[in-house]
């Protein structure tokens, strides 16, 4: 591992390098924080992909390649005099001071539990809110469903907000699902997509209580869809036909055969 003053300066050498960027690459120059902007989006879920992976080799390279785009919004705004990287730094050191008064504040040393920290969380955090400001203010609308969904959840339940036992959650599952059904008997679609939502949310609760990452959870469910489907499509070609020529019981068996061999 790097020491203190070699980690300073490969950030010291990131800085130059976007210097030198900036000033004399016409691509690099010609940016602008909306062009920026998706390629960062992209990052993120580059970074997510190599965490979920555990591949620690792609998490280091996607670390940097997503501080690199942060130094670069910084030294935009360091051009048009809005901020620099020494500003955003402050900032962020500035609010962990002041969320973790356990650590840096009158109560350092007193003994405190990681779930009492939980529990307080969004409390600390609203200290240091304006009176215009609410607690969900921060969640972007643009963020995907699943993740805001799970975001508000963590967010409620740091005020307090949540169920006192988890097992309580499964009437309200079951509850949305009951609306569901009843969605469905009314000819309206915006009614039955917000039922839809409704469960939606209750079973992301529910996965958040019982410690279950839902996204991962989806997407462990899809890749596993997608091994079992490319099996029966696999099948499906060596007899000699195509999916379209394929009945729905000749691919069930398939499916069936895919499950059993543990794809």
């Amino acid at each position: 591992m790097h020491t203190r003053q070699e980690k300073l300066e490969a950030f010291g050498r990131l800085l130059d390098i976007m210097d030198a960027l900036r000033e004399k690459c016409p691509w690099n120059a010609a940016q602008t924080f909306d062009t920026i902007r998706p390629m960062t989006e992209e990052e993120v879920y580059e970074l997510s992909d190599a965490i979920l992976c555990g591949d620690r080799a792609a998490t280091a390279k996607e670390i940097g390649d997503l501080l690199y785009h942060m130094v670069f919004y910084a030294r935009m705004g360091q051009e048009e005099g809005s901020f620099d990287i020494a500003d955003s730094l402050n900032k962020v050191c500035d609010k962990m001071v002041f969320r973790h008064p356990h650590v840096f504040g009158p109560d350092a040393g007193k003994p405190t539990s990681a779930k009492e920290i939980a529990d307080t969380w969004e409390l600390v955090k609203a200290k240091e809110k304006d009176g215009n400001k609410r607690v969900m203010d921060g969640i972007p609308r643009a963020m995907p469903a699943m993740l805001k969904a799970l975001s508000m959840q963590e967010k409620a339940r740091g005020c307090g907000f949540d169920w006192e036992k988890r097992e309580d959650v499964w009437e309200k599952v079951n509850e949305e699902c009951t609306e569901v059904a009843d969605a469905m008997k009314d000819a309206s679609r915006a009614h039955l997509e917000e039922e839809f939502g409704d469960l939606l949310f209750a079973v992301i609760n529910a996965a958040r209580l019982y410690g279950v990452d839902p996204e991962a959870a989806l997407g462990g469910s899809a890749e596993k869809f997608r091994r079992r489907f490319n099996y029966v499509e696999q099948k499906t070609l060596e007899s000699g036909r195509t999916l379209a020529q394929m009945s729905l019981s000749d691919m069930d068996a398939y499916w069936d055969q895919a499950k059993s061999i543990g794809l």
